[in-house]
């Protein structure tokens, strides 16, 4: 591929500049980047992971300066995180521990500490609500009111921290294996390329900051029958997970909760026991910043695919990895909109000729 120096075009690329800034601004409305990050939520919450940095004001800045174009704003947010010290890593933490907003199972239908149907779209009537037109601030508060006075029934007090796993009760009856605890430190792609094979840490780091539409496309095509990896999912949780610190050997710190989606799904499959192949369940695993559910189920899909690979795109790493994400696969597209005049020319040359020498034949 040939490329050629530009110079020149420095009024004009400015002039874009000032027509992209008019284009904002055109109408004489604006928005609050607190109105973003107070209403905007499922934007922010898909932005900060496919940026992998959880700041919602960051990410409503991000949101107002690219007009609401999410793949701006993760570059924006991305690029920005570059720039970042990196002072502190936490340590691990137990999803055990997340305080949930909701819990879903669609593998059992009691659970302990029962089903939490929390915010969700899952039970809306897609239609749209054109009272939102005239909605006002006085609404608004009104509606907050309303849902903050309503009565808890007693079933609903229980305490939502501390919740158990679906996935633990079918380890105690012994459906799923006891894998030795695996304390290897994890790679970081943020630091280091990625090399194949690759290993689990940087498969579910690739799969949780990947594109939202690329990450639910492999998902959606590994169950239609480009991959063996169908599952049942075990446990959909949302809740706020609390992080903390450690500095030399002091005690831990906390330092704050950010919002997390965590996927558990259960797929039969065979595996070896006392040199009998028995029936058992795998898990694939799916998480990520913010309330993102069908992401992480497709994130648990590709896990579990990538971690059994076949003869097929969707169980094929290097096909899956380097295809998702979202800076490097909008980057490239939008290259072929920078000048290829050599290159053209250079194709469009050997075309000439070689209808010029069919002519003469």
């Amino acid at each position: 591929m040939g490329y050629v120096a530009v110079t020149g075009g420095k009024e004009a690329i400015e002039a874009s500049l000032q027509h992209l800034t008019y284009e904002r601004v055109k109408h004489g409305e604006w928005i609050d980047v607190k109105t973003i990050k107070a209403t905007m939520r499922g934007f922010l919450d898909q932005v900060m992971s496919e940026s992998s940095l959880y700041s919602e004001s960051l990410a409503a800045i991000a949101m107002k300066q690219s007009e609401g174009n999410v793949e701006e704003a993760v570059f924006l947010l991305r690029a920005h995180r570059s720039t970042l010290p990196r002072l502190y890593y936490s340590t691990v933490t137990d999803p055990r521990d997340m305080l949930v907003i909701r819990r879903v199972s669609a593998s059992f239908k009691d659970i302990p500490g029962g089903q939490i149907l929390g915010p969700s779209y899952d039970y809306l009537h897609r239609l749209i609500d054109f009272s939102l037109i005239t909605e006002t601030e006085q609404d608004v508060r009104r509606k907050k009111v309303e849902f903050e006075s309503i009565e808890v029934p007693e079933e609903s007090s229980l305490p939502l921290e501390k919740l158990p796993k679906v996935m633990d009760y079918l380890r105690k009856e012994g459906l799923i294996q006891n894998l030795p605890v695996n304390d290897e430190q994890p790679d970081d792609v943020t630091k280091e390329s990625l090399t194949f094979p690759s290993s689990r840490s940087e498969r579910l780091q690739i799969l949780t900051r990947g594109q939202t539409g690329a990450v639910v496309s492999f998902g959606y095509a590994g169950l239609r029958g480009y991959g063996s990896s169908h599952p049942n999912v075990g446990e959909v949780r949302v809740g706020y997970q609390p992080i903390h610190i450690q500095i030399d050997d002091e005690d831990e710190y906390y330092i704050g909760s950010i919002k997390l989606t965590e996927v558990e799904s259960f797929i039969p499959a065979n595996v070896s026991e006392n040199g009998k192949e028995v029936l058992e369940f795998d898990i694939g695993y799916g998480a990520c910043f913010g309330q993102n559910e069908t992401k992480a189920i497709a994130m648990s899909i590709l896990d579990h695919a990538l971690e059994n690979p076949e003869n097929t795109p969707i169980h094929d790493e290097e096909f899956v990895l380097l295809h998702i994400d979202t800076v490097e696969s909008t980057g490239f597209i939008s290259h072929l909109k920078l000048p290829h005049y050599v290159t053209f020319q250079s194709k469009l040359e050997q075309i000439r000729k070689i209808k010029r020498e069919g002519a003469r034949k």
